[in-house]
């Protein structure tokens, strides 16, 4: 029944968002609220909005709750490079292991991140990135089938999906979510991971000219990756 419900849950408040009801940035019930509205208990409210947050549809800000994402592109303040390149800058070699290539009927949070109607047909990919014949990062990536035909087409042991999609689509705006996670058991079969160690977890929506080319969630160890940038200011006169 609480399976059954927390669906109800996740289909209640994206129902609410794809009908112009709850807008960007809105505040969305809290897991008390929810809880009490589907009867269930707080574990099964909090787990919907978890993974709607995932996804990229909610934001969670401690202390104040849960609001609808903004579904307009934002300029980065991370660089986004190609993973290929990093690991050979470091005069290391890399390797790539396709684990998923395959096409699926978007589900309502993967139809919304990449602006199509839920069950149409989108490319979904897994691929495990290695540094040195190490398991450095799994990238699961949703792709619009519009913006880059012949994804699925692409020998992935040679050419990463940011370098196809560079190429068909190239990137003009990017939006991130940081955080870090604990690995599920799948995750840590995928990373060589024998113990919980936390990982870092980009969940990474790009645009080009013409839409919504991918919404993507990339994984790596804490101990093996990190993010940086540089931020440019312009003196004011």
């Amino acid at each position: 029944m609480s399976s059954a419900k927390y669906h109800q849950i996740k289909d209640h408040i994206l129902t609410q968002i794809r009908s112009g009801q709850w807008q960007e940035f809105q505040r969305v019930p809290s897991e008390n609220q929810l809880a009490q509205q589907f009867a269930v208990s707080r574990m099964t409210a909090r787990r919907a909005l978890s993974e709607l947050t995932d996804a990229g549809i909610l934001t969670r800000t401690q202390g104040l709750g849960s609001f609808v994402a903004s579904f307009k592109s934002q300029s980065s303040l991370l660089e986004i490079r190609n993973i290929a390149d990093e690991v050979r800058e470091r005069n290391h070699s890399y390797s790539c292991a396709p684990v998923t290539l395959e096409s699926i009927d978007a589900v309502a949070p993967i139809a919304i991140a990449l602006g199509v109607e839920p069950g149409e047909q989108v490319y979904h990919s897994v691929l495990v990135h290695f540094e040195n014949d190490a398991p450095l990062q799994v990238e699961e990536r949703f792709v619009n089938p519009e913006l880059a035909p012949n994804y699925l087409q692409q020998d992935f042991h040679t050419l990463t999906p940011h370098e196809y999609l560079s190429q068909v689509a190239p990137l003009t705006e990017a939006r991130h979510t940081v955080e870090a996670i604990t690995p599920n058991q799948q995750m840590c079969t995928w990373l060589n991971l024998y113990n919980e160690e936390p990982c870092l977890q980009v969940i990474r929506r790009t645009w080009s000219q013409r839409g919504i080319v991918s919404f993507a969630r990339l994984v790596s160890p804490g101990s093996k990756y990190r993010l940086g940038g540089h931020l440019t200011f312009t003196k004011r006169s």
